[in-house]
């Protein structure tokens, strides 16, 4: 299952994967779900959606500055991706990043898609584990967090840096316990849309 959304997205956002009775049946990433329903209602309230649902592959919708993928491409059993398929799509995944020139802020939805981004990060950077570990220090995955690391596009010698945001996964069983809010996702999307430049920033107060 490929992304999709805007090919001139600076801020790309990384889910867990397809889900069998949404992406998987749709043919869209977060399409006909619960949880593409919260999310995509919330990039509307941004004002960076044409509509605030997804039903179909048809149903009209656009993204501005934003681009939806998944760490795991195929909806694996009970949600719950393998290591060795994590690793078996990490390739398209990174494919799939470096057609989009222009990305330089991610954000994660649940530690699944924090830490597809934090691989592709330190193989692009040409770091060992443990070097990379010591040097760009990335956090442990919690809702709200956010780290500065080498592009998971990669780039000469690692030198180019991107931000990494994270929310709780906007999945039913978070979206439904409250365990993750409107407000709570409100809050990161749009810090991460105003890092990625598709949104003002916050003005200043005195």
């Amino acid at each position: 299952m490929p992304g999709f959304g805007d090919a001139s997205a600076s801020l790309v956002i990384v889910g867990l994967a397809p889900a069998a009775h949404g992406a998987n049946r749709t043919g869209r990433m977060f399409t006909g779900d619960r949880s593409g329903d919260f999310l995509f209602a919330a990039v509307q309230r941004a004002g960076l959606a044409s509509q605030a649902e997804s039903r179909n592959r048809d149903d009209g919708l656009a993204l501005r500055g934003i681009y939806v993928t998944a760490a795991c491409r195929c909806a694996p059993p009970e949600n719950r991706p393998t290591p060795i398929e994590l690793e078996t799509c990490q390739s398209w995944l990174r494919a799939e990043l470096a057609l989009l020139q222009r990305a330089r802020v991610y954000l994660a939805l649940g530690s699944t898609g924090y830490q597809a981004v934090v691989s592709l990060s330190r193989v692009a950077s040409g770091l060992a584990k443990r070097e990379y570990a010591a040097t760009v220090c990335p956090p442990r995955f919690s809702h709200g967090v956010v780290a500065q690391l080498p592009d998971p596009r990669g780039s000469p010698g690692g030198c180019t840096k991107a931000w990494l945001y994270a929310s709780y996964h906007v999945s039913q069983q978070n979206t439904q316990t409250g365990r993750l809010t409107e407000s709570m996702f409100d809050r990161v999307l749009l810090d991460a849309s105003r890092a990625a430049g598709i949104l003002r920033p916050r003005a200043e107060t005195t």
